[in-house]
């Protein structure tokens, strides 16, 4: 298949199969409200495939870092509906990535009494609060009924962001060390219930939670994303059984849900684990190879038209490059991705990277 061939992916119309990673940029409004500037920048990223947006919060308590947007008032569902309407102007195609950060936070940035987590179990680090770097505290280990809630409270963001906002779908987050991802982990996770111990148990929140949102919003409407052995946030994943079996049990828990895709994040994309889980998939599978190295046009290339993925997520150079996939296919020079700008306030490096027509005028 051709890298800028249109495609289907259950209830998403892609017009090419380069897709936008989401990415964490900070840049909500007071409220946790994507303002102005979250409404141009999607929209100028338009042409993309698919936007996948920012990961966003579903419960106060899920909220991972200051300036990130939410999906629960009834001022963030109209700012994600406005952002909405201006992508599908353009011609576009948007999801949210709906993230409850787990216990990758802080009473500080959450504004609530505590962290949640699979298990009491704190991330040996630091955490970025308004009142500074503080130790990241030792999480709330969430009992069933609390895990039920959390199922819940992802279900309720999912029909806000597609039935109110407007958007065209949602990805589930399970990946990079966020909560449902610490609870596929064995050193995260270290419960003796039916969520904990075996592999089938830590994979049995990410098979719940996507098979109550497809329930609610429509199987064609709901990808989700997965990073296994990322080993980022002190979610650790380095036993190649271990991981195998989870994954598994993950993924042929999913399978058979008919979910519009899957998003996979590994070093390797190529490589048997990821294209074990693809096959086991067997629906439409979403590549990258992770913050490492910037997916250029030969690995997006390679990825897609070698037969390993159906799409690519890009991340950086869609950061720096509203207008990627025309400067792709004429084979254009490229802007060039500012890291210095990637956190933080204000349109630089948000939305002052030139469109090629105003740079070749």
């Amino acid at each position: 298949m051709d890298l800028f061939s249109s495609a289907t992916f259950g209830d998403l119309v892609l017009s090419n199969r380069v897709t936008m990673a989401p990415l964490t940029r900070v840049r909500a409004s007071e409220g946790d409200v994507p303002g102005d500037l979250p409404v141009e920048h999607y929209g100028q990223r338009a042409t993309l495939g698919l936007i996948v947006t920012e990961g966003t919060w579903p419960t106060q308590e899920g909220k991972a870092y200051t300036g990130q947007p939410g999906i629960v008032t009834d001022e963030q569902v109209a700012g994600w509906k406005r952002v909405a309407d201006e992508v599908h102007a353009k011609g576009g195609t948007i999801v949210m990535q709906v993230m409850h950060g787990g216990r990758v936070s802080h009473p500080e940035v959450t504004g609530t009494d505590r962290i949640v987590g699979p298990s009491a179990v704190a991330i040996d680090g630091v955490v970025r609060t308004p009142e500074g770097k503080r130790d990241f505290p030792v999480p709330h280990a969430l009992t069933v009924d609390e895990v039920q809630q959390v199922v819940a409270d992802i279900v309720t963001a999912s029909k806000r962001a597609v039935l109110e906002a407007g958007l065209d779908g949602v990805e589930i987050h399970s990946a990079n060390g966020y909560l449902l991802h610490e609870f596929l982990s064995p050193v995260s996770n270290v419960r003796t219930d039916d969520f904990g111990g075996s592999p089938a148990n830590r994979a049995r929140l990410g098979i719940e939670t996507a098979t109550a949102v497809a329930d609610a919003i429509g199987a064609g409407r709901v990808g989700i994303r997965i990073s296994p052995m990322h080993n980022i946030q002190d979610v650790v994943e380095t036993d190649l059984d271990d991981v195998t079996a989870t994954y598994d049990a993950l993924v042929d828990g999913l399978a058979p849900l008919g979910l519009a895709y899957l998003s996979v994040l590994h070093s390797d994309p190529r490589g048997e684990l990821v294209q074990r889980l693809r096959r086991r998939f067997d629906g439409n599978v979403i590549l990258n190879s992770g913050f490492g190295t910037v997916t250029d046009l030969a690995e997006a290339r390679d990825l897609v038209e070698g037969g390993h993925a159906d799409a690519v997520a890009v991340g950086r150079l869609a950061i720096a490059n509203p207008d990627l996939v025309a400067r792709w296919e004429r084979g254009a020079e490229l802007n060039e991705p500012n890291p210095a700008t990637f956190y933080g306030e204000g349109a630089e490096g948000y939305t002052d990277y030139p469109a090629l027509e105003s740079v070749t005028r």
